[in-house]
């Protein structure tokens, strides 16, 4: 007997890994190897509508959150069940009325088909298997379904393919940013082990490949780097049966929010003179490098990207069709002044002032400061000790890099009155030494104006440029 339950064991894992390999949602990073509705139907209405209202992005335009409540037929999941679930039951094959190992439905494909009572009262959610064709039900203990719908719970081991689907459409190729700089890569190609690897924030990718990531963050999406590395982050998009409360959403896991892990180039809000009161009070930052007036210094700063601010007002003009933001530097605390267009068509003929365009909803690069750089930064002061991300606080993105010896490094930055301020970084990326020169200074004549080298990621001097 135990011969033959070992047998059975082994012939299940291999009809697993055999399923893996050739089902389109599941996908691996390059350098796997193998080894061994009711009285809710006013409230969704009500809330359709204020989002349709309300500002959207890449998230909010493409994602919309289905309430257990209103899921639909043929809405389609994938048993993803984790080591939990690999010793409980979670659904019952509906002919015999015998539970099924979530073993044996790993990497199944269910159809919703809706939500029927048992003889003995008790709610069944029902499924069609698109793989064996059998039906399936998940038993809810106790309650009616319309209490249990309004939780959060939702149903164990089932991954929601419909986001899945949508961001396979829609990021498929596209070139994203890194906005942390913890992610994964695979160590199985049959299962599903990782190892975490750490990659340079605000760095440029490509998407390779989306396939299904786990129940509570459905969506897996491989990037690669200029350097043919590829990694990958489980994000979850609408939520839609991911389980998972709001606080727990937070610190470490916060990363596993697409906005949170990746920043699409292309993305642009949906903010307009109708709507811009929605964002009073939210946090957002920099999708490109502006400058903004600077309260403390009174002048003209340059603001790197992914730099966070608070939004404290927005004043639309009266004599023109622009805007002036007041926002608060959530490290700094500093404000800074933004004049924009709310509505994109009024800024055809500028599009750099539009404000979707400046600003992307949700929490830029954290910077670490000490109380001393704090002082100057805020100044618009470079001082040594600083580091690079301090450097970019103080005086924004650098006008030209130039390689120095030993693994030193020179960020050039244009001033006012024709002022070079010269930037020495140690090898280790902190401020060595800083220097003002003139433009002209050693060749009699006015230097044209420095030009960011292009085409090098990470901040750092390119050993390959002139």
């Amino acid at each position: 007997m135990m011969k033959k339950t070992f047998l059975t064991a082994c012939m299940a894992f291999a009809f697993m890994a055999a399923s893996a390999q050739t089902n389109s949602y599941i996908v691996k990073t390059k350098g796997a190897t193998k080894s061994a509705q009711n009285h809710m139907a006013d409230e969704i209405a009500e809330a359709m509508e204020e989002d349709e209202e309300s500002a959207k992005d890449f998230i909010s335009q493409n994602f919309r959150f289905h309430s257990l409540c209103d899921w639909e037929e043929g809405m389609k999941f994938m048993v993803m069940p984790d080591k939990y679930d690999l010793v409980v039951k979670t659904f019952t094959e509906t002919a015999t009325g015998k539970n099924v190992s979530n073993l044996t439905l790993k990497y199944k494909i269910m159809i919703y088909k809706g939500h029927s009572e048992s003889k003995d009262g008790h709610a069944l959610i029902n499924f069609q298997c698109q793989d064996d064709g059998k039906s399936y039900y998940y038993e809810i203990d106790y309650g009616t379904f319309e209490d249990y719908c309004f939780q959060k719970t939702g149903v164990p081991t089932l991954a929601y393919l419909g986001d899945v689907d949508i961001a396979k459409e829609k990021l498929m190729d596209k070139m994203l940013y890194t906005k942390t700089k913890l992610y994964r890569m695979d160590t199985e190609y049959d299962g599903e082990g990782y190892q975490e690897v750490l990659v340079d924030q605000d760095m440029v990718v490509k998407v390779v490949a989306v396939g299904v990531g786990s129940r509570n963050f459905p969506v897996k999406i491989v990037v690669e780097d200029k350097d043919g590395n590829q990694f990958y982050q489980n994000v979850t998009m609408s939520r839609t049966n991911c389980g998972l409360r709001d606080d727990e959403l937070a610190g470490e896991d916060a990363r596993f929010l697409f906005n949170n892990s990746f920043e699409l180039q292309d993305d642009i809000m949906s903010i307009s003179s109708r709507n811009y009161k929605l964002f009073i009070g939210k946090v957002v930052h920099t999708k490109i490098p502006v400058k903004m007036l600077n309260e403390v210094t009174s002048k003209q700063q340059a603001i790197p990207r992914l730099a966070e601010y608070k939004i404290e007002s927005i004043t639309p003009h009266k004599s023109d069709n622009m805007a002036t933001v007041k926002l608060k530097n959530t490290t700094l605390g500093t404000y800074f002044y933004s004049e924009c267009f709310l509505d994109q068509y009024q800024s055809e003929a500028h599009p750099d002032q539009f404000f979707g365009l400046i600003f992307a909803p949700g929490p830029g690069k954290k910077v670490v400061t000490s109380e001393a750089s704090r002082a100057m930064i805020r100044a618009g002061h470079v001082g040594v000790g600083m580091s690079e991300d301090e450097v970019q606080m103080a005086a924004g993105e650098p006008d030209k890099v130039e390689p120095g010896q030993g693994g030193q490094y020179f960020w050039v930055f244009n001033r006012s009155n024709d002022k070079l301020l010269y930037v020495e970084f140690d090898g280790t990326g902190v401020v060595k030494k800083t220097s003002v020169k003139d433009m002209n200074e050693g060749t009699g004549k006015k230097k044209k104006k420095p030009q960011p080298v292009k085409g090098w990621m990470g901040g750092k001097a390119d050993p390959t440029a002139e």
